[in-house]
């Protein structure tokens, strides 16, 4: 036990799961969120009952109608802080889709399974679905309360920070995680203390998409299916993905970038399904009845705060989630990342930290999360011919050997499952480097 009061800014799943780790630190936990939480939870038996009308995206999250995914990765770690979540989700209407149901198409390609085994066992639902199971079982802890309203600040005495400002109150606070998203005003606030901002890498995506809802059969052969077009001579990049979800439906995306736009037309939503994506797409999109209008989102960067960089920064205080990375949604880390940023927060808390001090081990840590999921989606967008940068150094060279690994991995399993670790965050991206398999993926490139 290290405090009697901690604060969390923000509800959403970062912060959700910030309080859970906090909760086995401090005599109380309150969480401060412009949503009313109280008024949001709702028990896994009411979601059970009903899963497509008890819950809905919540106005904070303005992509939370979008298609999300949680990896493998962020799995085991809710699996970790909530003993029996998997089971609970499954009851309540998740889906863990069979052997031989998914599909990934590379450039029109049909790639070999992703890897198999308890580590990678998979768990689809709606952002929704999951942040209300989170939020109830935080919510629940008898040391978290809430409170509805908007953060409008912080308090410090000396370089530690001791309070939060939000609306007309100010509370005591001897620990504070801001979790407010990629919107987060917290550099303001340092600069207004006369600390320095963290500093902020962006890289302009001009990201959009679309998404629909359809009614899933039963006996349905195909349960995901995802789709991933590289720019070229004469080629689009596109990404497209459908995923069952609670309630016996499917969540469709389709995207495009730049002047690429989905519109929210249910018939050219149906036309880009039929023209732009593998058969799959197109058979869902013709055959299953539609649920709900078409929902647009548009994200136009990828952005991180560097606070591992900072030479100056107030002790009792660390960011979360959003607030320190924001990345093309398409590649579904954000959900995963953010739990992970709770096992880093929790690394912190149990290493019997001086709190005198600011929290750099614990941004140091969270540095190692940020960089395998930003390696993974800005390589991937700086392919992309209306993106220019940044660059990272050795681009050509990380580049060619990304290349030369996706090439191999869709004729060789040991590759493909490599691969698939890492991009499901169960690996870092140096795993790809070690020198057996990039012999391997050489050897495989010469025979093809």
């Amino acid at each position: 036990m290290l405090f009697r009061q901690a604060v969390v800014l923000g509800g959403s799943i970062a912060g959700l799961m910030a309080a859970r780790v906090l909760s086995d630190h401090a005599e109380q936990v309150l969480v401060i969120e412009r949503d009313d939480l109280v008024g949001l939870d709702v028990p896994d038996d009411q979601i059970a009952a009903d899963p497509e009308n008890a819950i809905g995206p919540r106005p904070g999250v303005p992509q939370g109608s979008q298609v999300h995914a949680l990896l493998p990765s962020g799995l085991n770690q809710l699996e970790r802080f909530f003993p029996g979540f998997i089971e609970a989700a499954l009851a309540a209407g998740a889906v863990n889709p069979a052997p031989g149901t998914n599909r990934f198409y590379m450039d029109g390609e049909l790639r070999g399974d992703p890897p198999t085994g308890p580590a990678a066992q998979g768990l689809v639902a709606s952002r929704p679905f999951l942040e209300a199971l989170i939020r109830h079982r935080v919510l629940a802890l008898p040391n978290v309360r809430t409170a509805h309203g908007r953060a409008d600040g912080i308090v410090l005495d000396g370089d530690s920070v001791v309070g939060v400002r939000y609306g007309d109150e100010e509370v005591t606070a001897d620990f504070v995680v801001d979790a407010m998203g990629r919107s987060s005003r917290l550099g303001d606030w340092l600069e207004s203390h006369g600390f320095p901002k963290p500093p902020m890498q962006r890289m302009g995506i001009k990201l959009n998409y679309a998404t629909a809802l359809f009614r899933r059969p039963a006996d349905a052969k195909v349960l995901t299916c995802i789709s991933i077009a590289n720019p070229g001579p004469g080629k689009v990049a596109r990404i497209g993905g459908f995923t069952p979800i609670e309630g016996d439906r499917w969540t469709v995306l389709v995207s495009g970038y730049a002047d690429d736009r989905p519109g929210r037309d249910a018939g050219e939503f149906r036309e880009r399904c039929v023209d732009d994506f593998p058969s799959e797409f197109g058979e869902v999109a013709t055959t299953a009845v539609q649920v709900g209008d078409v929902i647009t989102y548009h994200q136009a960067d990828s952005r991180r705060r560097d606070f591992h960089q900072l030479t100056r920064f107030p002790a009792r205080l660390v960011a979360v989630g959003d607030a320190v990375a924001s990345f093309n949604p398409v590649y579904g880390q954000g959900m995963t990342s953010a739990t992970l940023h709770a096992s880093a927060l929790s690394e912190y808390l149990r290493g019997e930290p001086d709190l005198a001090k600011p929290a750099m081990s614990y941004f140091r840590d969270v540095k190692v999360v940020v960089d395998a999921a930003w390696q993974v989606s800005t390589m991937a967008d700086l392919a992309l011919p209306h993106v220019d940068g940044p660059y990272p150094k050795g681009y050509r060279a990380i580049s060619w050997a990304s290349g030369l690994m996706f090439k191999a991995s869709m004729r060789d399993q040991t590759i493909n499952q490599r691969l698939g670790q890492v991009t499901t965050m169960l690996a870092h991206p140096s795993a790809l480097t070690e020198p057996r398999f990039l012999l391997r993926a050489l050897a495989i490139g010469a025979r093809a």
